[in-house]
């Protein structure tokens, strides 16, 4: 199935990543072992990561290397990402994730060395296409440290459409490995 063109409307997008997820096979372990080896290298404690939805690949291992945070959405008093522990995601969300409790202790921005971005796309340039909630386009501008996609090869595509409060990330990783964004791979 071809991609539509970067002049289609989102939900066009949205329509063909979700079906061509559908069809890819699971590249967790791969896409893992390459971000472990990132992460190392470049000498990442506290990583943001992301409880996987069904088809995204699964960066949960991670946790026995590094200190491991993930979020909770929040919708008031307006949307936005809280960040915890890894551990403390212990209710289902509304998105099919798991999430911390309310109550779970928080983590500043300011203290995370890398965040991991999920979506249902990336382009070359480093745009990410996700769910349409728009929680992580209102986290990113106040962050100042390593951003890394991580999505199947498959859905890794030359352009995406864009939008003036997108946040590229600066490198992308699949099961192939990491590139920087809008460069080859290192």
């Amino acid at each position: 199935m071809r991609p539509p063109p970067p002049t289609a409307p989102k939900s066009e997008w949205r329509a063909w990543a979700r079906a061509a997820r559908a069809a890819l096979p699971d590249v967790s372990d791969a896409v893992t072992a390459h971000l472990r080896a990132f992460l190392h290298a470049h000498g990442f404690q506290r990583v943001l990561a992301y409880r996987a939805l069904p088809g995204e690949p699964d960066v949960g291992a991670l946790a026995d290397d590094f200190e491991l945070l993930t979020t909770r959405a929040r919708f008031r008093p307006e949307p936005r990402l809280t960040l915890h522990p890894w551990h403390t995601a212990t209710e289902p969300s509304a998105f099919g994730a798991l999430q911390p409790p309310r109550d779970a202790p928080q983590v500043a921005l300011h203290d995370v060395h890398a965040i991991l971005l999920p979506a249902l796309a990336y382009d070359t340039h480093g745009r990410r296409l996700g769910y349409g909630g728009g929680f992580y386009d209102r986290l990113l501008p106040a962050y100042r440290g390593v951003t890394v996609g991580v999505v199947q090869h498959a859905l890794l595509v030359p352009d995406l459409p864009g939008e003036a409060h997108d946040c590229p990330v600066a490198w992308v990783a699949t099961e192939d490995g990491l590139r920087r964004a809008g460069g080859d791979s290192p």
